[in-house]
């Protein structure tokens, strides 16, 4: 079974069907119908490769079991990838360019708008020399996030399936919708899924491996002005875009997301609208240290205070809500599952690159309900936008991860 051949031909077609979510919607998942598209496409092929309980439920999420081939008792691991794809740029019409032994030059991604990929500003193309990369035409998103991690844990099913000889313990699948939204997976249902531990395959390339991710809070913030002529304004006129500034201009310019790196974080000025009457914006607040993070939740509210204290209560409407947490300090109680994954790299000649999420995932909010799940490398680079490129090779690996994993724990 050539495992590269059969992860590249499922990505390709996985990424033809657009599965975008929408971030303003609040109110149901899945967020877009379209992800219904992908979600009846994987149940049908979980059914046809023999996994009989493969179902699709009302969220759209796709669950099924392979059921152990021995009788040797070996703990219940999940592998989930999800669905969707960023609403941060266009995901329809996908046409992936394939470059067959990348030379380490400039790629042309689109001559038309003269969007290339270069080393310059992706040094890390250099590692990809003499590799297949699959990327895209300049117009679009590629899809890899988590397309690649969909297509990856699909082949590990099919190699299992057809390779009866490979004994394996009880293996629960989920593909889910809404992770870029952060809508989804509070709505999986983690007992009924019934693993004892899981995997993501959601990372970016070779190697990476992540148990500890960003706490997270979200800011909703509404501001009031008064709208007359700017004829007659004085002493009058409010103006709700000048209070915005204002309240952005308390917040440390340091902590802004193009001004830090590794574990700092950071507040993160995200969406912003207005007019003279009326005014919103969203602010990201993101620290991996809980004293940090609750440090920056205090500092914004007091900013909040600033602002209703000198132009009134009514000028300021604000919601300060918590999304997620780090999940290290769940992981470290099972380190097991870390220590086993990156056993599987080792053995097969990949150096583990562990390092901290600067975002969230799927696995820290399962994490805190009660499945423990770090995050595995898909391949792909570039995520969320037209850069986005995945070489073919990474995909295999992720595949010969997965599998190996479930080899040592049937070792153990």
């Amino acid at each position: 079974m050539d495992i590269q051949k059969i992860v590249v031909e499922k990505f390709l077609r996985y990424i033809r069907i657009d599965t975008c979510s929408d971030d303003t919607v609040t109110d149901r998942v899945p967020t877009t119908d379209i992800q219904w598209n992908l979600a009846r496409q994987l149940t049908d092929e979980l059914k046809a490769i023999g996994l009989k309980d493969a179902i699709m439920n009302d969220k759209c999420f796709v669950t099924a079991t392979m059921p152990a081939n021995t009788d040797k008792k070996i703990p219940v691991i999940g592998f989930l990838a999800h669905m969707d794809t960023s609403p941060d740029f266009n995901g329809k019409d996908v046409h992936p360019q394939i470059i067959e032994k990348y030379d380490g030059g400039e790629i042309i991604l689109n001559k038309t708008s003269k969007m290339k990929l270069s080393q310059i500003e992706f040094p890390e193309l250099q590692h990809y020399i003499g590799q297949t990369l699959i990327t895209t035409d300049g117009t679009s998103l590629l899809g890899a996030d988590d397309k690649a991690g969909v297509a990856e844990i699909m082949t590990m099913l099919e190699y299992l399936v057809n390779h009866p000889e490979v004994k394996h313990g009880t293996l629960k699948i989920a593909f889910t919708p809404d992770e870029e939204t952060g809508m989804g997976i509070g709505h999986l249902d983690v007992k009924a899924f019934g693993a004892d531990f899981a995997y993501t395959l959601d990372g970016g390339g070779l190697g990476e491996m992540e148990y500890e991710n960003f706490n997270a809070a979200r800011v909703i913030l509404h501001f009031h002005g008064k709208s007359v002529h700017p004829g007659d304004a004085k002493n009058v006129l409010v103006n709700s875009q000048l209070l915005l500034m204002e309240f952005n201009a308390l917040l440390p310019v340091g902590q802004r997301p193009e001004y830090t790196a590794d574990r700092e974080g950071f507040f993160h000025l995200h969406k912003i609208n207005g007019n003279v009457s009326e005014s919103s914006a969203e602010y990201l607040i993101r620290d991996h240290d809980s004293h940090k993070y609750e440090a920056k939740k205090e500092l914004m509210q007091k900013s909040i205070d600033f602002i209703k204290a000198k132009y009134g209560s009514a000028s300021l409407d604000a919601v300060i809500e918590d999304r997620y947490f780090n999940m290290r300090g769940v992981l470290e109680k099972v380190f097991h599952i870390v220590e086993t994954a990156q056993t599987a790299m080792r053995t097969l000649g990949i150096e583990p690159i562990i390092r901290p999420i600067r975002g969230g995932t799927d696995g820290a909010r399962l994490s805190f309900k009660g499945l423990p799940t770090p995050n595995l490398f898909a391949g792909g680079h570039n995520f969320h936008g037209p850069y986005e490129y995945i070489p073919t090779a990474s995909m295999e690996k992720a595949v010969m991860v997965v599998l190996k994993i479930v080899e040592l724990y049937v070792n153990k």
